[in-house]
């Protein structure tokens, strides 16, 4: 037995089959309308929509519970107008030297490149930082176990609760991201994991014709 306390499990709820399926199936035809937005309206949206959506990533699971993340949230233009004149040097070099024949291949779908206007447009910008330790009151560190992975997992419900609430979402991963920590005054303790860029799609956006993969291509069903 653990001798650290618990408390009764009251949150679960059960739900007949029959709502199971309809209750699965209803998030599924929901979540399968999410797509990637480059093009962004300058309407606001009011923060405590990103208040509750950031509470709920919070809610992730994590490496021994320590949730190892720090989301910074900006709207402010001053600094959005530094993110993306960083971004775009970072981008200028991948898209004219980093980036390999094939790489480059690979976006050409999506219509990508070295152009970022959606980190000014758009009225979020979260910047999502992974904590490889955190600090106790008293100084001492404290490891942090299975940060990216974590990290990852808490991205994930942010994005998808940003859908719940009627915004769109850009996953931009300049590389390297190392001026965030500058721009944004994080510790060099904390490595940037991506920036998520929010907000209404702008009427005239447009997204790539792609389709996702069908099941079987993509789960296998292991029953022996």
């Amino acid at each position: 037995m653990s001798n650290y306390p618990t408390i009764p499990l009251q949150q679960y709820r059960e739900y007949p089959l029959v709502e199971m399926r309809q209750r699965l199936n209803d998030f599924y035809e929901d979540i399968n309308r999410r797509r990637t937005v480059r093009d962004f309206s300058d309407r606001p949206v009011p923060r405590d929509l990103i208040e509750t959506a950031l509470k709920a990533a919070n809610t992730a699971p994590s490496g021994a519970n320590l949730q190892p993340w720090h989301f910074a949230v900006v709207s402010g233009p001053k600094t959005k107008r530094k993110i993306r004149e960083a971004a775009e040097v970072e981008e200028r070099e991948f898209y004219e030297h980093r980036a390999s024949d094939e790489w480059l291949s690979a976006l050409a779908p999506l219509g990508t490149d070295e152009h970022k206007p959606f980190l000014e447009t758009a009225p979020y910008l979260i910047a999502v930082f992974l904590q490889k330790f955190g600090e106790l009151e008293d100084g001492r560190k404290v490891k942090h176990y299975y940060p990216a992975e974590s990290t990852g997992l808490a991205t994930g419900i942010l994005i998808t609760a940003l859908h719940q609430a009627g915004l769109a979402t850009l996953t931009h991963t300049p590389s390297p991201m190392k001026f965030l920590n500058e721009i944004l005054g994080r510790p060099k303790s904390e490595r940037p994991f991506l920036l998520l860029v929010t907000g209404y799609p702008d009427e005239s956006a447009r997204v790539p014709d792609i389709q996702r993969k069908p099941l079987e291509e993509f789960a296998s069903f292991i029953e022996d």
